[in-house]
Order: C-alpha cells, then structure tokens, then sequence
C-alpha cells in the first residue's frame, strides 16, 4: 500500500524531522521498551493491538523510507496495554506511541502520561464526534482512527420499513436490549438524551463538566419515569442479558436489536437481511447514543514527540492507512473521507447515520462514579421500584461521589 501524505511535507521539513528524532530517540528493546539512557537509534516505538499489526506495517515502513526513523510496531493485548502503559512511562520506558480508547484520556492525562498533540489543519478532516473525543480540557491529545456507536438492527423480511418512532417500533415487532440485572445504561443512553438528560453538560471549550452533573433535572425524571413504563410493559426486561438479546434476534423471535457493529457479522451469518436504522426516539427528540472513538496516544516521556506527531498526523491520519485498519476491524474510520469510502457498504452507512448524533462517552474521572451507581438504579426501576425516589438517590449518589 502506497501511504501518500496529506500536506505533504516539504523535503527540509521531513530532513528536519529526521534530524531531531535521531538526535533524541529512544531504543526499542525485545519487550517494547524505550531506553531514558539517551542512546539514539532511530526508532519509534509503537504499542498496538495484535490484531492491528499488519494494516499498520506499510505505513511504519513508509515513514521509514521517507524520513529514516524506524518504526517498531509491538503487539499487545487490549486487556493489559493501558496499564502497562501507565505503569512504565514514569520509569522513561514503554513506547513513544500506543493506541488505545478515548475514554482512558481522563486516567492517562491524570497520571501525566500523554503529550498533546498538534494536528493543525488536519482537525477538520475528522468526524466531529472523533475530534471532540481526541479533545480533553481544551487540549487534543488522541490521534482518533475509529468510532463505534450502536444502533437497531432490524430484520428487514420482518419488518420491511424503518419504524417512524419508538412506539411504532414496538407495535411493528419485538425489540431487545441487553440490560442484565444490573443494568446497562450505555444501551439505554439513547433514550436519556432524547428526554432531555444528558449525563453532564460541557463547558466553553466543549470538554464535559464534572461539576454540571445533569441527571438530576427535569428530563432525568421524565426518562426515569419511561423507564418504569417499559418495565411494567415489558419492552424492557432485566432477564435480558446480552446472549439471550443476540439468541433472540437470530432465531427470529424479535425483529428489532439495539446493539453495536460488533454484533452484525453474527447476524448476517444467520442468514438475517440485517438493515441498520437509526434509533427511534420516545420523545421526538433526537436519540443520541455514546460514541466510543479509537485512536493514538503520544507518551509524554517520549524523546520522539516530533516523530511520534509526524508519523500520527501525516501517515495514521490518511485515507489509505484508515482504511487498512477499517479493514481489520470493520469499525467505520474517524477521518471523513475514509468513513465516506467504508460507508459505501450500507451496513457501514447506517452506522455512520447513527453516529452523526452520537456524544463521545465521557472521558472525565467523575464518570465512574456515574457508572457505579446508574445501571442499578435503572435496573430497580424497570423491575419495580418508585421511579423518582429512585432516581433521585441515584442524583444524590453520584453527587456525593464526585465530592
């Protein structure tokens, strides 16, 4: 594959380049460390997931041939990268590079663990979602290469055409979601939002605020009380876990699924004619679900922040290289006019429909003191319980927390 560069840099730009990433690189050993000794070897070093190693080599290897830099691409596991990540930094090892979720961007910026990012005028070239993702207190520190959202899924020799509403929906079939006796409030956000209720308003910057915790207002009870509605209804079932919601769908029984990509390839190998719909609203309102947005971190102990940015923006930022990792992961790409390219795949588009009213899951420490006390409380008002008294405690829970 042929990497060609967006704004190409200019010959004495990339021998600049090349000349300060050899003058201070690190060294890559067998385990993917990077030496603090100040040694200069002319690598980068770089930390992805096993299953991303090959769609990145062609671009590791252009860079190499374009400025000289090596590029040591080391395969790990998901489970274990963030914590290695944040455990050998300090000690002036690990990689220059590893890529990773933006929700780790609160954990990795609290540890001071990350460098910021210059994208210049490449940001544009982004989905909005992905960028506002990359972004924490103001400051760009994620180069983003792919966003993942849920929607319905629907089977189409069921139910022909979209339903126009969510009532609608349930009057044309079954609809599941996982929820689980504890709840799943990321499947359920959606429906939050079009009450009016997001999980925490955003300052000027567009970055969310901790201290403007919106649960509690008018539209946190209004969803609340929707909640008991669908429990006593039985739309939405706690017993419904996430197998039982996948069995249900492939044999049949219910023709509606909320659920994410990762789910598709189940189904469309059952033989479903799977369509992609947007998430029918309650209220009117817009439906908006979580976006989770993936993407590459620059170490803050790196001594190749240039090399480490020049290779993020001007090679990983491209069309060609989104693409190859499209490919891997079947996960639509954060730059705009590869997500366009992949979206020509209609199961592709309608997520990226979805998507365009997708919010970046919050990245800010106070979150998990929201994920603590949400599915649960969710959980007991569609089993049953008061749905304000319950609802409250779950404002005043997480109030507490965060303080």
């Amino acid at each position: 594959m042929k990497v060609n560069k967006r704004g190409i840099v200019a010959a004495g730009a990339i021998a600049l380049v090349s000349t300060l990433t050899l003058a201070g690189c690190s060294t890559g050993t067998d385990g993917g460390d990077s030496s603090s000794d100040g040694e200069s070897s002319g690598t980068l070093t770089v930390w992805v997931d096993a299953e991303r190693v090959d769609a990145l080599q062609s671009a590791a290897d252009s860079y190499e041939e374009k400025t000289g830099v090596k590029v040591e691409l080391v395969g790990k596991s998901v489970d274990d990268m963030k914590d290695d990540f944040i455990q050998q930094v300090p000690t002036g090892k690990g990689p220059d590079v590893v890529m990773g979720a933006h929700d780790w961007l609160g954990e990795l910026s609290t540890n001071g663990v990350v460098a910021p990012l210059e994208l210049g005028d490449s940001s544009s070239d982004y989905l909005p979602v992905a960028l506002q993702a990359a972004t924490y207190d103001g400051t760009v520190y994620m180069l983003p290469y792919a966003v993942e959202n849920i929607a319905v899924l629907r089977n189409a020799d069921m139910v022909p055409a979209a339903p126009t509403s969510f009532d609608d929906m349930v009057a044309k079939g079954t609809f599941v979601v996982e929820q689980g006796t504890e709840g799943n409030p990321y499947h359920l956000y959606p429906f939050q939002t079009a009450s009016g209720a997001p999980v925490f308003g955003t300052d000027d910057s567009g970055s969310y605020d901790s201290a403007d915790l919106q649960l509690g207002g008018d539209g946190g009870f209004a969803f609340a009380d929707w909640l008991s509605a669908q429990g006593a209804a039985g739309t939405l079932n706690t017993d419904i876990d996430g197998e039982i919601a996948k069995q249900q769908f492939l044999d049949g029984t219910a023709a509606f699924w909320l659920t994410g990509p990762w789910n598709v390839g189940a189904a469309t190998e059952a033989g479903i004619n799977v369509a992609i719909d947007p998430i029918p609203s309650p209220t009117g309102e817009t439906a908006s679900p979580f976006a989770g947005v993936k993407g590459f971190f620059v170490s803050s102990e790196s001594k190749n922040k240039v090399a480490a940015n020049d290779f993020l923006v001007n090679y990983i930022g491209t069309e060609e290289v989104q693409l190859e990792l499209f490919k891997a992961g079947n996960i639509l790409p954060a730059l705009t006019a590869a997500a366009d390219s992949a979206a020509s795949d209609p199961i592709i588009a309608g997520f990226q429909a979805v998507g365009a009213d997708a919010v970046p899951m919050p990245a800010i420490p106070a979150m998990g003191a929201v994920w603590e006390f949400w599915g649960v409380a969710e959980a007991a008002i569609i089993n049953g319980s008061d749905p304000a008294t319950t609802w409250q405690k779950l404002v005043d829970d997480v109030t507490a927390a965060i303080k």
